[in-house]
């Protein structure tokens, strides 16, 4: 029987695989064998581990799915020379074997070319490991320990070998240039059976035009394979190379992004995923591995490559006093109906961060407009309106888990953000306090993108509504410009039950070129078993679908040309659905504020900042500072002496106050940025900023 040949694996310790077993790995011999046995793969947060057979073949790993025990008997390999792995009896698939004719042969979701990819073993878990490509990496685990170290010894037989069959090497093939023909034989024969001249010459054009026909398809499959052999030997290239220095980088041959994993051990036992970056989000559905995305240009901004890698901290202080509970009811009994705006509430319900700090959360995936900024130079206007789109509903990503609000700015109040990791310069101003109007600025590479939002909230008790009124505007240097309006956003179970915050509406995306799009964020009910869903399409001018839309706003969104399934399931999108935007996992120092990593840095007040900001800025406001640092007494006085201050910025708007570096043109028009900040910021020049967080009399109030 062809089972029997099959062997179990002898296992190595895993350690010995990639660290000091150079010299084990070398004498494998030169022919890599193929292995098979079933491994557990991580799928997404609905569905966890999921079973997949894996077949380990010249350089090439495969894997299927396992809809039933009974499909074994097709996965399971037949040849003699194949090493299974795992406690799969040689017995069960003889059984199975004599019954494999009668069922549809499994279809492959997924392939890795370990000539390009990379692995190691999991630090935390010694049943894991994990195989790192350009575009996404395997999360995998085994039934024991053994049969991780057969799998990782098989792993690195065929890594060992298949480096020194080098793309450098003879890949000689038929060059359209080597192709000829001559008539001569045919002109021959045809004169010996006494064909005339004409008939000769017609026959002989027909077979120079058939021959000419067949060039054009030698000439074209040679351009395709000597494409394909300069993509993959620019992925050898970047793998080899880095591989001295831990690192792997690939390339941005469709993804438009590096993909960067350390083949380093974390220290961090706890942390799941410890081997993923915010520019490595890992891809937990099954999906074919191949670039499905059109290649933008080498001199692409997709990766953020080019930008300085700056520190910045990864928590917030120890808190300095311990912190003392409050009565709710007693805070909302009287206050059931009104603005919460316009609410008094002590400083337990706030987040150590200002709503001007707020609005630059949402520039946290800021490299979508970075690429759709490149995909639309480079003439694809439609994956410039996704990625567009992507950006407008990963800005509600950082709201999962945020049950506290932020700081309501005092008038005048700033907030700057410089952050040249990301390309980019944000700024930010309070310029109306009745209505509460704060307006924004930001200037990535090649886009700008601006707005001002009014909130308009309402405390009933039960839940708190806020429906933000404003137009957000995003223009690309070559002057295309989308805009949109956000969504309303609800805050439930405020008296009993856990809290949580929903998204619910439609936004319209409309842009002054060839695509607008339409996203609906679906209200969720009490029987939700799929929440946070957000579905959409792009279409043309002419009102055409090009792109349908479908995801989670605090998970991931994705796409497929044409109108698409409507009801796809995000947590099982089809095989050609493409990534577009997944969220950044939560930090691992997490607080009572469920702070985004990127929002613990927001209010961060590093060496020699405090000199070069005006007075005006977020991150001198006491209150806020005193909140962060876990002083709590010290942020309740603080909030206190401030709100009678903000009592009285009516009337400093009444007697003529003005916005400092917003302004705008009519009533129902949008704040716009005049410019000078940064500029006043190079020269520390603010000598026509209020000390808005100083001590103040009424008196000051009056002759304003």
């Amino acid at each position: 029987m062809a089972t029997t040949a099959l062997t179990r694996s002898r296992s190595l310790p895993a350690k010995s695989l990639l660290t000091g077993g150079g010299s084990r790995v070398a004498s494998i011999g030169s022919e890599a064998e193929t292995v098979a046995g079933i491994l557990y793969k991580w799928t997404n947060f609905g569905k966890g581990w999921r079973s997949r057979w894996f077949l380990l073949r010249n350089g090439i790993l495969s894997y299927s799915k396992i809809r039933r025990p009974e499909n074994l008997n097709h996965l399971s390999p037949s040849s003699d020379d194949v090493r299974l792995i795992g406690d799969i009896s040689a017995d069960r698939l003889s059984r199975m074997d004599s019954c494999s004719g009668r069922r549809k042969q499994p279809k492959t979701v997924g392939i890795v070319h370990l000539k390009v990819s990379s692995f190691r073993e999991s630090k935390s878990d010694d049943r894991k490991f994990y195989i790192f490509t350009a575009t996404k990496t395997l999360h995998l685990r085994t039934d024991s320990i053994s049969d991780r170290a057969a799998w990782l010894q098989a792993l690195a037989s065929t890594k060992c070998i298949f480096p020194l069959r080098s793309l450098n090497g003879d890949f000689s093939f038929i060059s359209p240039k080597d192709l000829s023909i001559s008539t001569e034989r045919l002109k021959k024969r045809l004169h010996e059976e006494g064909m005339n001249e004409n008939l000769v010459t017609e026959c002989e054009q027909i077979m120079l035009s058939e021959f000419s026909e067949l060039h054009g398809q030698v000439k074209l499959l040679h351009e395709e394979r000597t494409n394909l052999l300069d993509a993959l030997r620019q992925l050898e290239a970047a793998n080899l190379e880095a591989g001295a220095s831990g690192k792997h980088e690939f390339p941005s041959l469709g993804r438009g992004k590096y993909s960067e994993c350390s083949t380093t051990a974390s220290s961090d036992g706890k942390q799941e995923f410890e081997d993923v970056s915010e520019e490595d989000e890992p891809s937990f559905h099954d999906t074919k591995e191949y670039f499905n995305e059109p290649t933008v240009g080498s001199g692409s901004n997709l990766s953020n490559s080019g930008y300085p890698n700056i520190k910045r901290r990864t928590k917030l202080p120890d808190p300095a006093e311990k912190e003392k509970g409050v009565s709710l009811w007693s805070m909302i009994k009287d206050n059931v109906g009104k603005d919460l705006t316009r609410v008094c509430l002590p400083v337990y319900f706030n987040e150590p961060i200002s709503s001007l700090q707020k609005c630059f959360e949402d520039l946290e995936y800021s490299y979508l407009l970075d690429r759709a900024y490149e995909y639309g130079k480079s003439g694809n206007g439609l994956l410039r309106a996704l990625y567009v789109a992507a950006f407008a509903v990963s800005g509600y990503a950082s709201t999962e888990g945020r049950h506290c609000k932020p700081f309501n700015p005092l008038l005048g109040e700033t907030y700057e953000a410089d952050f040249p990791e990301k390309g980019i310069r944000f700024f930010s101003e309070k310029v109306s306090h009745h209505p509460t109007v704060i307006a924004c600025h930001c200037e990535g590479k090649g886009w700008k993108f601006w707005g001002d939002t009014n909130l308009r909230s309402k405390f009933w008790g039960r839940s708190i509504q806020v429906e933000p009124v404003g137009v957000l505007t995003l223009e690309f240097d070559d002057g295309e410009v989308f805009q949109w309006s956000k969504v309303t956003s609800t805050i439930y179970n405020i008296i009993l039950g856990k809290l949580y915050c929903d998204h619910h509406g439609v936004m319209q995306i409309r842009g002054n070129r060839q695509y607008s799009c339409t996203l609906k964020f679906k209200e969720q009910s009490i029987l939700e078993r799929n929440p946070h869903q957000v579905n959409g399409f792009v279409e043309d001018v002419a009102g055409q679908k090009a792109a349908t839309i479908f995801g989670k706003w605090d998970d991931s969104l994705y796409y497929v040309s044409g109108d698409g399934i409507s009801k796809t399931k995000v947590s099982d999108p089809a095989s050609n659905a493409s990534l577009l935007w997944k969220r950044t996992r939560p930090p691992p120092n997490v607080t009572r504020y469920n702070l985004t990593s990127f929002a613990i840095t927001l209010n961060e007040l590093t060496p020699g900042l405090q000199e070069i900001l005006p007075p005006t800025d977020s991150r001198l406001r006491p209150d806020q500072r005193h909140l962060e640092n876990g002083e709590y007494e010290k942020a309740n006085l603080e909030k206190q002496r401030l709100e009678r201050r903000q009592r009285m910025s009516r009337q400093l708007q009444e007697s003529g106050w003005r916005p400092r570096w917003f302004e705008r043109e009519g009533e129902s028009e949008t704040f716009k940025y005049t410019g000078g900040y940064w500029e006043a910021r190079g020269h520390r020049n603010w000598d026509d900023c209020p000390d808005i967080f100083g001590e103040f009399t009424e008196e000051l109030v009056d002759s304003a």
